[in-house]
């Protein structure tokens, strides 16, 4: 086998302070380039501090389902997108969000509490009741 040196291997770990050269103290006092992109990168991404001051509701499974059914309706174009302001139509992810509120009814069958069981019930027989009026 060639004797190839395609890289070069520094141990940066300091030992004791006289062991260190001088080389070394130099590269670990100032950030490389790399180091310095990066960090500004994490500082251009980093979610700003939410300044609102109100409460998100306590997740459980009655809110996870509030949620898709909200996804629903809007997906059907019943409610304005929060986002645009604007009613906007998409039957397929509509159908497709109402299939993943049955599967979880099926998945769930007798972990659920009546009142749970009741709600998810009723939410997905209007939900395809809408459904089918918006397809026509």
């Amino acid at each position: 086998m060639p004797d190839k040196k395609d890289f070069i291997i520094k141990d940066r770990r300091v030992f004791a302070q006289g062991d260190q050269d001088q080389e070394t103290k130099e590269e670990t006092a100032k950030p490389s380039k790399e180091e310095v992109k990066a960090s500004e990168s994490e500082e251009a991404v980093a979610p700003e501090e939410d300044k609102t001051d109100f409460q998100l509701p306590k997740i459980n499974f009655a809110t996870f389902i509030f949620s898709l059914n909200s996804s629903v309706l809007l997906q059907l174009g019943l409610i304005d997108d929060p986002a645009t302001g604007k009613k906007t139509k998409n039957l397929p992810l509509a159908k497709q969000t109402i299939d993943i509120l049955s599967m979880l009814e099926e998945k769930t069958q007798g972990n659920l509490t009546k009142d749970e069981e009741t709600m998810l019930k009723n939410i997905l027989f209007d939900l395809r009741m809408l459904y089918v009026k918006e397809k026509g």
